[in-house]
């Protein structure tokens, strides 16, 4: 296997010839496909893919779990095919985008003199769908075989919701597309199916996060996700008088506790040198309450985004979160928006033949990697849900991490790269 230090330089597009690897071509032109929330047309992003399954000579399916959201399978059987099969998954859709915001037209895949590639999607993720893709086309060309089949899954996976941020001095309404409830459409959903069972995984790679410094970050579990209120009622009245059991005594007691339990994870995550996927991030997201300024509240409501850590005990933390709500008074009551399930982490033992033929061609390859609990979800958790071992690997370091911002953009050498190094990871999965 070549180290990754030894792979060989290939022209880039800036050069006297204007010669551009077919590779970066490709990944160009589904980058300007503008698969782009909150109204998506998946129409030419299905039309591109269906092309490339052709081009390859490979079957393709496309199935509907939602009206309008798209999963396009595309397989490559393997010699055995009754072993358990590798899936290689990836999101089709992006994150809006403030194009005044932007050096280059998000949509127009730019590149510069430097072989940077900017448009929205080029880290997260359209760059790790078509690494699959031109992963697989290199084996063919080369007349590969392997025991297990390989799926490419291109599915919907986001959802919007909107926050307000600042940029250059102004305020902007800003869509934000979180993978904590999109992929109910997607991915969730086609675990469940027979379809998906019909592919018969032993084991799925899917998007992870750009590093910035020379290390390549591996995924391999989620923190469980909490969105819950509490709602606070209490003796309404007039603003200039002092009434006893308000809303806003018993919101104050809850935020108290909540805010505490923040800065608890706040000083263990530094003190302890943790990483934010370490710990459990409490966020307090929305207040809610009252009609004008002068007249005290019958009912306040707070809500908040909890991420709990995989090291704690679920039921114990809510039953604490339930005692905090009794202690504030008559009136205060919880309610969960979100309550997802906790999910077993993908195991990084030696009892686990993927993770350690992973890491033994990282080692291979020289690269550095470190191990991280996501910090945000991807569809990795709904995999794992059903029991299949998932890594969460996106091969870029010494790369600024820049989903969801403006200016997104990959080089094309470290896309390049990223080929190589599938290359010999996917090809030992395959081999298992």
């Amino acid at each position: 296997m070549a180290e990754i230090s030894k792979i060989k330089r290939r022209k880039m597009a800036s050069n006297k010839d204007g010669d551009e690897n077919e590779a970066v071509t490709n990944f160009r032109e589904y980058l300007r496909i503008p698969t782009v929330h909150p109204d998506v047309d998946y129409s030419k992003c299905v039309e591109f893919l269906l092309r490339q399954a052709q081009s390859l000579n490979l079957p393709s399916n496309i199935y509907y779990m939602a009206p309008g959201k798209p999963i396009v399978i595309i397989t490559w059987v393997g010699q055995k095919p009754e072993l358990p099969s590798i899936l290689l998954n990836s999101h089709t859709d992006v994150v809006p985008v403030y194009p005044e915001c932007w050096t280059h037209d998000p949509f127009s895949a730019h590149k510069d003199n430097n072989g940077n590639i900017y448009a929205r999607g080029a880290q997260d993720m359209k760059c790790v769908g078509i690494q699959y893709i031109e992963t697989i086309r290199k084996y063919i060309k080369e007349k590969l075989v392997f025991d297990r089949t390989i799926h490419m899954s291109f599915v919907p996976g986001l959802c919007v919701f909107i926050i307000c941020t600042e940029y250059c001095n102004e305020y902007y309404l800003y869509f934000v597309l979180d993978e904590e409830t999109g992929g109910d459409l997607g991915m969730k959903l086609f675990v469940g199916s027979p379809e998906f069972a019909s592919l018969n995984v032993g084991f799925a790679l899917d998007e992870g996060l750009a590093s910035n410094d020379d290390s390549f970050s591996i995924y391999y579990g989620e923190r469980t996700l909490w969105h819950l209120e509490v709602k606070c009622s209490g003796t309404p009245g007039h603003g200039s008088l002092i009434h006893e059991n308000t809303a806003g005594e018993k919101l104050h007691y809850i935020i108290n506790k909540f805010m505490n339990w923040r800065e608890q994870e706040k000083l263990r995550m530094k003190s302890c040198k943790l990483n934010v996927g370490d710990v459990t991030t409490v966020n307090l997201t929305m207040l809610n309450g009252g009609c004008q300024i002068n007249v005290v509240p019958p009912e306040l409501t707070v809500g908040f985004d909890v991420r709990l850590s995989v090291a704690v005990d679920i039921t114990e933390i809510e039953n604490i979160v339930k005692k905090w709500c009794e202690e504030a008074g008559e009136g205060v009551t919880l309610e969960f928006m979100c309550k997802s399930a906790y999910i077993q982490p993908t195991s990084l033992t030696p009892e686990n033949p993927w993770w350690v033929t992973f890491k033994n061609e990282c080692d291979k390859m020289n690269l550095k990697t470190k191990t991280y609990i996501f910090p945000g979800a991807t569809d990795s958790r709904y995999i794992r849900e059903v029991g299949i071992p998932a890594i969460g690997f996106s091969p870029m370091n010494n790369t600024p991490i820049l989903l969801h911002d403006h200016d997104e953009f990959l080089n094309e050498k470290t896309f390049l790269d990223g080929i190589d190094i599938y290359y010999n990871i996917i090809k030992s999965l395959a081999s298992v």
